[in-house]
């Protein structure tokens, strides 16, 4: 019962774990895809937010130059001189700084044939004005707002760009140049916290502006990342896909502003997703802490039922055991009443069990039928001794009397055990399979089983055992008997299976055994004693004294002699009865009689402690004596 309580509380654990971890499985596996996604979809916006503001900055820039191109186009109608038009640029390029933006440098082109700066710089002799990239960028862009190439102002550091603009003559081109130091600020804050950087390169590698300030100018078309960041952008339309940039797994978020140019977040994972691994992490803990609990709370509860469960077993047994001893001592009181037949209800008993086993019963019928087998007898109760006794023929009123016996078995037995087979097998059976038995002529399976094998098992021991008529029966005598009485006495294949059981009986063990001789050791000092035990026990055919007074002597003794029953006097010269009663369970566990005159509560309380089977009080009664010797010997000790 404790191992099966043990794997059932395992198997329910193993259980509720799977499910748990199923569960947990699933719902942190939905929540880690739903959070992730939002975490990337934040990524995008918070991109595509700061591209917005870069977007709006450059187009800003435009605008300006744009205002200032069709001022210039209507100059250039009226036929304005090339004075009036560098008046004008540098007014603009004022306005432009302290109106819309200090990062406006200044407002300049090729107008008229010549170059103009608002700006106020002065080109050197050899500068040619149509080789350079904004005037050539303009021309191709074909009178269309275009923005050039940046590059890094030697003497600043700076990175600048110049939106350029072709105008209606087809040969002028107006041009605006712009520091980067607004589109570096909002850049800086391109990190997504500690997650990363951010920065905005152009089409050919070059980093317009970096989180990293360190960084603006270089030329990021030489990383070995280059290629698969290009590689990315064409085939993330989403503006997201993960890469390793230097050894590290990281998410990249990227769009394009002013065509040419890409705004680039770098997330790295491990700090992207730091947060929703931690709380995974948690999850997991926490769920393992609810299954400790819950594993502990199941073992407490499990400890506690097979504790219970125990305890109950426990009482059970005891029951089963006082119910075995009640029915082992009933058992032998009928039987002592037949000086012939000792020992008949207990051979019945473990006769009927052997025939059950053959038929195939399970472990708890076997015990019910030897139980039945015991007590079959158990009527004779109400028979005089001395009919059961008699030597010579009954009379018609005596085998009366015997008849009686099922009867009044039943009766005494029913309601004794909830199981009523116990009292059908007392009442039923003396009936014959061929419906010429008693006490009711049941025929056939009228007749219950149990009875039926019980019935076998008493005619067996009846032949296989002395009676007050004749000795025991050989082997061979009883088979022919049994195999006469199948069909008539007896059930055809209860009376096979015992049968078999004889078959495989070669040695003939199952029968009455020939009567043992009991040694009784009695250690006395008054040899008084002695000679009434001899006188008393010595009508015993079965026992033999074996007397001494010395304690070493009877230790030897014990030791070396097969040994039955030990009658110990309390006095003892050099010692006690109690402190010899040690050395001598200390040999061997046999049965004690303790002899004493005192009588006091002292000596009382020493003989349970010392769990003494007996003790009996001098000066000794005869009687009394010799049946507490009779009743110990012949104690049944036999148990399915």
């Amino acid at each position: 019962m404790k191992n099966s309580i043990k794997k059932q509380f395992m198997l329910t654990l193993l259980v509720i774990m799977l499910l748990q971890t199923v569960m947990l499985a699933f719902f942190l596996s939905s929540f880690y895809k739903n959070t992730v996604k939002d975490i990337r979809d934040l990524g995008v916006s918070n991109m595509k937010s700061q591209a917005a503001m870069v977007e709006n900055y450059m187009f800003k820039s435009s605008n300006a130059l744009s205002l200032a191109s069709q001022t210039v186009e209507l100059m250039l109608k009226n036929g304005e001189d090339s004075e009036k038009l560098l008046q004008y640029l540098v007014k603009s390029s004022e306005a432009m700084q302290s109106e819309f933006d200090e990062n406006f440098t200044g407002v300049y082109g090729y107008l008229n044939g010549t170059y103009e700066d608002g700006s106020g710089w002065v080109p050197p002799l050899d500068y040619d004005p149509k080789s350079r990239s904004w005037y050539i960028d303009a021309l191709e862009a074909d009178g269309k707002m275009v923005l050039s190439t940046p590059y890094q102002d030697a003497q600043t550091g700076k990175i600048i760009v110049s939106f350029s603009k072709m105008l209606s003559d087809g040969e002028s081109v107006l041009s605006l140049d712009i520091t980067m130091d607004e589109v570096q600020r909002i850049t800086e804050e391109m990190t997504m916290g500690d997650m990363g950087y951010g920065f905005i390169t152009d089409n050919e590698g070059m980093i317009i502006a970096h989180s990293d300030p360190g960084e603006v100018g270089k030329d990021f078309s030489t990383h070995p990342e280059w290629d698969e960041l290009l590689a990315g952008i064409a085939a993330y339309p989403e503006n997201r896909f993960e890469m390793r940039v230097n050894g590290e797994k990281c998410t990249v978020f990227t769009d394009e502003i002013e065509g040419d140019w890409h705004v680039v977040i770098v997330a790295r994972n491990s700090k992207l997703f730091r947060d929703i691994r931690q709380q995974i992490i948690a999850g997991i803990l926490l769920s393992l802490m609810i299954f400790i609990v819950i594993y502990v709370l199941c073992m407490v509860s499990a400890r506690r039922i097979i504790e219970a469960e125990e305890s109950e077993q426990k009482t059970q047994d005891r029951l089963q055991k006082m119910n075995m001893s009640i029915i082992r001592s009933l058992a032998s009181t009928i039987d002592a009443k037949d000086r012939y037949t000792s020992g008949h209800s207990q051979r019945v008993a473990e006769y009927s069990v052997e025939i059950a086993k053959k038929l195939g019963k399970d472990r708890e019928e076997q015990q019910l039928i030897y139980y039945a087998g015991l007590l079959h007898d158990v009527g004779k109760i109400r028979v005089p001794v001395e009919v059961i006794n008699k030597a010579g023929r009954l009379t018609d009123e005596e085998f009366d009397q015997i008849r009686i016996h099922p009867v009044s078995g039943f009766h005494i037995l029913n309601g004794v055990h909830e199981d009523a087979r116990i009292a059908y097998g007392a009442k039923y059976h003396h009936e014959r399979y061929d419906g010429t038995g008693y006490p009711n002529g049941l025929e056939r399976e009228n007749i219950p089983e149990i009875a039926r094998i019980i019935a076998v098992a008493d005619a067996y021991d009846a032949m296989a055992s002395d009676r007050s008529y004749r000795k025991l029966l050989p082997q061979d005598v009883v088979r022919e008997e049994i195999l006469k009485g199948k069909g008539t006495q007896f059930d055809p294949d209860i009376a096979e299976a015992m049968l078999q059981i004889m078959e495989e009986d070669s040695d003939y063990r199952f029968r009455q055994k020939e009567g043992e001789t009991h040694n009784i050791l009695v250690v006395e000092g008054d040899k008084d004693v002695m000679t009434t035990f001899e006188r008393t026990l010595g009508v015993m055919e079965d026992v033999k004294i074996i007397w001494t007074e010395n304690g070493y002597e009877a230790v030897d003794i014990l030791e070396h002699t097969e040994i039955s029953l030990i009658m110990l006097d309390l006095i003892l010269p050099g010692t006690d009865g109690f402190t010899l009663l040690n050395q001598l369970k200390e040999v061997k566990n046999v049965p004690v009689i303790l002899m004493t005159a005192d009588r006091s509560a002292d000596v009382l309380q020493k003989i349970v402690e010392y769990d003494i089977d007996d003790y009996l009080t001098k000066p000794l009664n005869d009687a009394i004596t010799k049946e507490t010797v009779h009743s110990i010997l012949h104690r049944n000790r036999s148990v399915v």
